[in-house]
């Protein structure tokens, strides 16, 4: 079982083969659409305008303020960084990887498929579409609180410049789209956040499961541990804001009577080998952070 080691230690490995380090390498000029969900089209139909984010521009949390910097070159963090993504590349062809492979596909349904076994349900998003709008459009504002910090930090991906395993296509949009914060650990953590708050007596194993989503970009190598935990701050900030917009609150209400109503109605069991699965993998502790 891959442990990986307390922030102290970390801080005071020399590791003998690390690969060439992001900062070493060439940057790119900034991409015209950095990596986001757009705004422009409906990503259940497309084609279709976009529904509206929730939030106007003065509500939305700026992200820029509220995190940190990405760790600097040599510093203890980024040491940290730099250990974890060398320490878990050798969790390829492992159940852990594979459920992160599993977690790169976002959007609402895509996620309540991963929340599937710890809802005890799979949800049929046709019998949800309060469910689906609601996230879809919170989406929306979730992207928008990433995208200013990407690209004003232009941190580069911890696969950029080596040819370390990870686990989808490497491609150049990838590359050239920035890590900080992670915008999947962003997302999937505000959305446990969500989740939680309509179904609270499973708040435990929903949040476990954010948690391990998050995660899942650092064991795939498409992202830095201290992606993932600004990305959680950032979920976080967005909820926070979210809770505080009527439109939204009436939409959580409506939800929450819909997805009760599904958890309730004898739907689908999840696949219990997939279950089993993602449970053995989950086994795993938990990176530190």
């Amino acid at each position: 079982m891959l442990r990986t080691p307390s922030l102290p230690a970390l801080a005071l490995l020399i590791v003998a083969a690390i690969p060439a380090r992001a900062e070493d390498m060439p940057r790119p000029a900034p991409p015209s659409a950095p990596a986001a969900p757009s705004l422009g089209a409906d990503t259940l139909k497309p084609g279709k305008p976009a529904v509206k984010p929730y939030l106007a521009e003065t509500a939305l949390p700026d992200a820029v303020q509220i995190l940190p910097p990405p760790p600097a070159h040599n510093a203890p963090l980024e040491m940290a960084d730099r250990a974890a993504f060398n320490g878990t590349r050798s969790l390829k062809g492992s159940a852990r990887w594979d459920l992160a492979a599993n977690d790169v596909s976002e959007g609402a349904a895509a996620v309540l498929d991963n929340f599937a076994c710890v809802l005890g349900t799979r949800i049929d998003q046709a019998r949800v579409p309060a469910v689906i709008n609601l996230l879809e459009r919170a989406r929306l504002d979730l992207a928008r609180a990433t995208r200013s910090p990407k690209i004003h930090y232009r941190r580069l991906r911890p696969f950029v410049g080596n040819e370390a395993p990870i686990c989808v296509q490497r491609t150049q949009a990838l590359a050239d789209s920035f890590s900080y914060p992670s915008g999947h650990a962003t997302q999937g953590w505000a959305y446990a956040l969500i989740l939680a708050s309509l179904v609270p007596e499973k708040a435990t194993p929903i949040l476990s499961r954010g948690r391990a989503y998050g995660e899942s970009r650092v064991i795939c190598g498409v992202h830095w541990l201290s992606d993932v935990a600004a990305g959680r701050l950032t979920g976080t900030s967005v909820f926070a804001a979210l809770m505080g917009d009527p439109g939204f609150r009436g939409d959580l209400e409506k939800a929450r009577t819909e997805l009760r109503g599904a958890l309730a109605g004898g739907g689908a069991l999840p696949d219990q080998a997939t279950c089993t699965h993602e449970t053995e993998a989950l086994r795993e502790p938990p990176l530190d952070f």
